[in-house]
C-alpha cells in the first residue's frame, strides 16, 4: 500500500474565523496573514493505492465556482490543481475506484466537479462515493447556519450517479476492512473520519476536526464549528487513542505539513 499528499487549489480564508476564539496575537504565529487578515489553506487529498484499488479522500475545493466566488474564497488558480496532482502520480480521476467524503461542504466536495467553464459536470465516472448517512442528510437539508457550505448540484449528481454509498456503521462494504470510520459532531453533523490500516500503523484523514497541526491542541476550535465544546470533547476522546496505537494524522489544510504523529508533551498536552 501507498499514501500519497495530493494537492487540490488552495483557499485563503480569514484567521480569526479558522481559529475561532484564539487571540490573533497566538494564531498569526502559526498561520501568518495577509493584509486582509485571510490566510493560506490547503486543500489536500489523501490517495492510497494498492493491488486492489485506488482510494481518494475527498476532492479539495476544485475550480467549480464563477470566478468572481473563486475570488471571495481566495481560490486563485483556474485549473483543476487535483487533476493535475494525479497526473503527477499517473493517474487520471477515470482511474479513482471510490472517494471518501468526510463531508459534503464546497471545500472538502467540490472538487468532484469540473471547472466552471466546464459546466461543473460530476468527474469520476468509475468512483463510488462513500458518504455517512447523517453528513448526507445534513447535505441534503442543511441549517441556515452552513446552508451556504453546500453545492445543492453537487448532491444531485451524486445521486444520480447510482454510485453512492450511504455508511451506516464503522465500515464501508465496498472498501473492506482495512478501512474503518470515526465520526464527530462538533465541525457538522456526522463528520466522518476516515482510518486505513497500514504496516507503519494507522493514518487518520482528519478533515475539519483537525484541519491542520495548531488544531491538534485540544482547546482550540475553528469559528465555523458548529458546536466547538463537542468538538473540544471529540478531540480529547480521539487522540489518546490515537497515540496509544501509534497512529498519524493526515491533514487536509495544512499549508506545509501532510501528515504527522500524534504525540503528547511532559504536561499531557497533544501535538503533531
Amino acid at each position: 500500500m501507498k499514501i500519497h499528499a495530493v494537492e487540490g487549489n488552495q483557499q485563503r480564508l480569514d484567521g480569526g474565523a479558522m481559529y475561532g476564539n484564539a487571540p490573533r496575537a497566538l494564531w498569526s504565529r502559526w498561520s501568518p496573514p495577509d493584509e486582509q487578515n485571510r490566510i493560506t489553506l490547503a486543500c489536500r487529498a489523501m490517495l492510497v493505492t494498492d493491488d486492489r484499488r485506488r482510494v481518494l479522500c475527498e476532492a479539495g475545493i476544485g475550480t467549480f465556482f464563477a470566478p468572481e466566488h473563486r475570488a471571495r474564497y481566495g481560490v486563485t488558480e483556474s485549473r483543476h490543481v487535483l487533476l493535475d496532482s494525479l497526473a503527477d502520480v499517473g493517474l487520471r480521476h477515470e482511474d479513482i475506484e471510490a472517494i471518501v467524503l468526510s463531508h459534503l461542504h464546497f471545500d472538502h466536495a467540490g472538487g468532484l466537479l469540473s471547472s466552471h467553464e466546464e459546466g461543473a459536470r460530476l468527474l469520476f465516472p468509475n468512483a463510488r462515493f462513500v458518504v455517512g448517512a447523517r453528513a448526507w442528510e445534513r447535505a441534503r437539508a442543511p441549517h441556515a447556519r452552513d446552508r451556504a457550505s453546500f453545492v445543492p448540484e453537487l448532491n444531485r449528481q451524486l445521486e444520480d450517479s447510482g454510485r453512492l454509498e450511504i455508511i451506516q456503521g464503522d465500515h464501508s462494504p465496498f472498501l473492506g476492512e482495512a478501512w474503518r470510520f470515526h465520526f464527530s459532531d462538533g465541525h457538522t453533523p456526522g463528520l466522518m473520519l476516515a482510518e486505513v490500516a497500514s504496516d507503519a500503523g494507522p493514518v487518520v484523514f482528519a478533515s475539519d476536526l483537525v484541519p491542520g497541526r495548531p488544531w491538534v491542541h485540544v482547546p482550540i476550535t475553528m469559528g465555523y464549528d458548529r458546536f466547538p465544546e463537542q468538538l473540544v470533547d471529540e478531540k480529547a476522546h480521539l487522540l489518546p487513542a490515537l497515540h496509544a496505537r501509534g497512529a498519524r494524522l493526515f491533514f487536509t489544510h495544512d499549508p506545509e505539513t501532510a501528515m504527522a504523529a500524534v504525540q503528547r508533551d511532559d504536561r499531557g498536552r497533544y501535538f503533531a
